[in-house]
């Protein structure tokens, strides 16, 4: 079922003639972790069960963009991806809000009253123990509780996901990455942090030492520390090990942040279209070489390492192994 995207409360009530109850979450869902994909699947199946709309309230930009700036984090992943991902865990409706200066005026009573009962008639409510919302997040669980029990929804506190005795959560997954401890992510995420954007032609310095390279303008806000990864790059629907440098090219003197990777196998000819490169592990930290040679011998050991990193996992079906 394709997932339905609404705007606004208007647009909601205006799509959803019926007065159709809601097992419904609230948030923000960046990177939909394993945190949040068990709280998703509990909400869908609990939709199911009892023949409600499997829908999620989240908003953009991230509050925090708004409220604190400087505080704001680097997303994960973009809005396009957050709602692809909602509409592939089952989810069948998603009220996306723009968070501007009169949404973080509603007090959490307000919120609760014209957004979750009013609007999205609100049956069952699933949300972590830490959830808070309204102005100045004076809303919390006990607010949904004391209201559930006046206005007829459920309220479910959903215990956070843990691995290795540590929560799960869009920080810990932000955190991981920004260090470069991509191999880290991906417990925490149930699969390799992605990269997603348009090819771009670049200098084409790589053909000049042997290894081309494909050259990706990311989409998302959230880079990995500068540095050299053993990677899976995506392109025209087929899978490449790879090796990708994601830095300023300092043996050249380049400016600006980029991501170049050199996919093994790979020997065509291709200046723009969509591409996706998923970080496996870090190989080492980006630095100058003193020209193309040295540069070149480094390159060598690097995709030696990548290589012997997928042939520990015993990865296969891929066109460049």
């Amino acid at each position: 079922m394709a997932l339905t995207v609404l705007h606004s409360t208007r647009e909601w009530s205006a799509h959803f003639l019926t007065q159709r109850r809601s097992a419904l979450s609230v948030g923000n869902f960046d990177g939909l972790h394993l945190g949040h994909q068990k709280l998703l699947s509990l909400l869908v199946e609990q939709a199911s069960e009892r023949s409600q709309r499997a829908s999620v309230i989240t908003f953009d930009p991230h509050p925090l963009r708004l409220l604190r700036p400087d505080q704001a984090p680097a997303l994960i992943q973009t809005l396009s991806q957050r709602l692809a991902g909602l509409e592939q865990v089952g989810v069948e409706a998603a009220l996306v809000l723009r968070f501007d200066r009169e949404l973080s005026q509603v007090s959490a009573e307000e919120f609760i009253e014209n957004i979750l009962v009013d609007c999205a008639h609100a049956g069952t409510i699933l949300v972590g123990a830490n959830f808070c919302f309204g102005h100045r997040g004076a809303g919390d669980v006990k607010l949904l509780e004391k209201f559930g029990k006046t206005r007829g929804f459920d309220v479910r506190i959903i215990p956070p996901v843990e691995i290795d005795g540590r929560v799960v959560s869009s920080t810990a997954v932000r955190n991981a990455i920004a260090e470069g401890n991509v191999a880290e992510a991906i417990p925490l995420l149930g699969r390799p942090f992605s990269l997603t954007g348009e090819i771009w032609p670049g200098a084409r310095r790589g053909r000049t030492i042997l290894f081309p390279t494909l050259n990706l303008v990311p989409e998302q806000e959230l880079l990995p520390k500068l540095g050299v990864y053993a990677t899976e790059s995506v392109v025209e629907g087929n899978k490449y090990f790879s090796v990708t440098n994601v830095g300023t090219r300092p043996t050249f003197d380049g400016q600006g942040v980029t991501v170049e990777s050199h996919l093994f196998g790979f020997h065509e000819e291709v200046t723009g279209g969509p591409m996706t490169v998923k970080f496996h592990t870090r190989i080492r930290d980006e630095q100058k070489f003193s020209g193309a040679d040295e540069l070149r011998e480094q390159i060598m050991m690097d995709v030696a390492a990548a290589r012997e990193h997928f042939g520990k996992l015993g990865s296969s079906g891929n066109k460049g192994s």
